[in-house]
């Protein structure tokens, strides 16, 4: 079974624009853990706007299962990963202000740099993945980074299914073939949803994990949060 890691942001820019604490964090993330939840992801930026860098230190005594902090390796987040210790790391290259997660990384261009990140990482038992492209060439470099994991940037998967085009899946299942080949465990996230997840797992060869957060907390709001947890758990089976 594929694991299921929310994604917690949304809730956090919920309670930030409001001030005060509501809806709690620490409790929504005990909560979905409750209800099925295999892991916690939280994704600070550098301006706060909704984790805020004392939620990811405050998260580590109530992750009980996986806890992944994904973000652009800056100085900051280097030392805000070391301090918290969690499960993984996911490495972004957001660009400071990027409203969302818009690109992988050139695994070529940046490779010297994401192999010093990763070693420091991995020196300290934190087990790294880095945001990808469904491109064979970055899949490669990934390799050569020492990374553990790739996560596959889902969002035009995501889009061109929406538009019923199925082909979509094609560069992400060779993708999939070639990490498999290679020894990279298999990480996906951005835009999937109740919509395309089953589709996608069910052509995703050794897909380990996946990190949904907007579409999840979206749902939620019609649906409920234990009820959208655990249709996402059947979905991934």
């Amino acid at each position: 079974m594929t694991k299921l890691s929310v994604n917690i942001n949304k809730i956090a820019t919920l309670r930030n624009s409001r001030g005060g604490n509501v809806p709690n964090l620490l409790q929504v993330a005990a909560d979905v853990q409750r209800f099925g939840a295999q892991g916690v992801t939280v994704h600070p930026r550098p301006d706060e706007r909704h984790i805020r860098y004392q939620d990811a230190r405050d998260l580590v005594s109530v992750v009980i299962t996986e806890y992944n902090i994904e973000g652009n390796p800056q100085h900051n987040f280097i030392d805000l990963v070391l301090e918290c210790k969690p499960t993984q790391v996911t490495l972004v290259p957001d660009a400071i202000g990027a409203l969302t997660s818009n690109a992988g990384w050139d695994t070529i261009k940046n490779q010297s740099y994401l192999k010093e990140v990763i070693a420091e990482f991995k020196k300290h038992g934190i087990r790294t993945s880095i945001f990808v492209d469904p491109v064979l060439e970055m899949i490669e470099g990934a390799k050569a980074t020492g990374t553990d994991r790739i996560e596959l940037y889902t969002e035009e998967f995501a889009h061109q299914y929406g538009l019923g085009n199925k082909k979509g899946i094609e560069p992400y299942v060779a993708s999939a073939v070639m990490a498999n080949e290679l020894g990279l465990g298999i990480n996906a996230g951005h835009d999937l949803s109740l919509d395309n997840i089953r589709f996608f797992k069910e052509n995703i060869p050794g897909l380990l994990e996946v990190s949904i957060g907007h579409a999840l907390i979206s749902e939620s709001l019609y649906l409920g949060l234990e009820n959208v947890v655990n249709m996402y758990l059947q979905r991934l089976k």
